[in-house]
């Protein structure tokens, strides 16, 4: 390490920029104890508290990341109930009469096949539209406000 802590500069600005590419945060920790680490050699520390601190600040900042919503794997909703995906889930539409458990109805000015979910009663007014399975829309009744 006779070149002035060069190393550790050096390997924190690979760190950043391998981070640019994979986008997870965790290069971006292990940087920060690379750069712990060239702190401790530009204040006189020898080589293995230069080790010590760089392995040290890297595993305190990637437990911190871990706890925090960034380091948690995100859940992925399904796409056939996700509102995020599908703009009509949460939709109310009426339904006049069910054949079998599934209907035609107008919505959106055309005719859909409504198919309704299970375990939801036929006598409700509106539905409530709750997946979208192709040109199916899979309704439950809709839970009508509690009036005070």
């Amino acid at each position: 390490m006779a070149t002035g802590g060069l190393f550790w500069w050096v390997g924190a600005g690979v760190l950043v920029v391998l981070e640019l590419f994979s986008g997870t945060f965790y290069m971006l920790m292990i940087a920060l104890g690379f750069v712990a680490a060239g702190l401790a050699h530009w204040s006189g520390l020898g080589l293995d508290s230069q080790l010590a601190i760089a392995a040290l600040v890297a595993a305190a900042a990637v437990f911190v990341l871990r706890r925090s919503r960034f380091g948690r794997k995100k859940v992925r909703k399904d796409a056939l109930r996700n509102p995020d995906v599908n703009l009509d889930i949460g939709e109310t539409l009426s339904v006049s009469g069910w054949q079998d458990r599934r209907a035609r109805t107008r919505y959106r000015g055309a005719l859909w096949d409504v198919e309704l979910a299970p375990g939801e009663p036929e006598d409700a007014r509106l539905y409530e539209i709750t997946a979208l399975r192709g040109s199916c829309l899979i309704v439950a009744a809709k839970k009508q406000p509690v009036q005070a």
